[in-house]
């Protein structure tokens, strides 16, 4: 398979907010995400569980995306991405986040594949939590190269 091609340094996904300080503030008291730096009133890069996130302003068309503008969804129901946490224990994790203000479109639901469960941030970028199924995978927490297609 062929390399990403310029040497990668890192890859971030992008949010654009309507607020930056209120998503800022999410992002860092309900989530735990850590603040790497801040570029002025337009750009905060977090860190959560891995993930580099950078949270971005709205903004117009610049001269490297002349027809391109930068909008948080318009719609929270209607998701075109969303960021997915894969933890130990989902119960544990909405009992936590309950606690500093998420708020949960359901408790965790178990199915035989995975327990998950959904938030949204300010901006209604959904969030999913997601735990694996122990019997299937043992204690561990499997990558996503360890799933493996299944049979019913």
């Amino acid at each position: 398979m062929p390399t990403f091609p310029g040497g990668v340094l890192e890859t971030l996904h992008l949010r654009v907010v309507r607020d930056l300080a209120a998503s800022r503030s999410y992002y860092v008291d309900v989530l735990s995400a850590s603040v790497v730096r801040q570029m002025g009133e337009d750009l905060v890069f977090l860190e959560l569980a891995g993930i580099k996130i950078v949270l971005s302003v709205e903004g117009g068309p610049t001269a490297d995306k002349p027809t391109v503008s930068f909008l948080p969804p318009p719609d929270p129901d209607v998701v075109h991405a969303e960021l997915i946490i894969r933890v130990r224990d989902a119960e544990e994790v909405y009992l936590t986040l309950s606690a500093r203000g998420a708020t949960f479109l359901t408790p965790p639901v178990e199915e035989p594949w995975e327990t998950r469960c959904f938030i949204r941030d300010p901006d209604g970028y959904l969030i999913e939590i997601t735990q694996p199924p122990a019997e299937r995978y043992g204690e561990g927490v499997p990558g996503l190269a360890d799933y493996q297609t299944t049979t019913g």
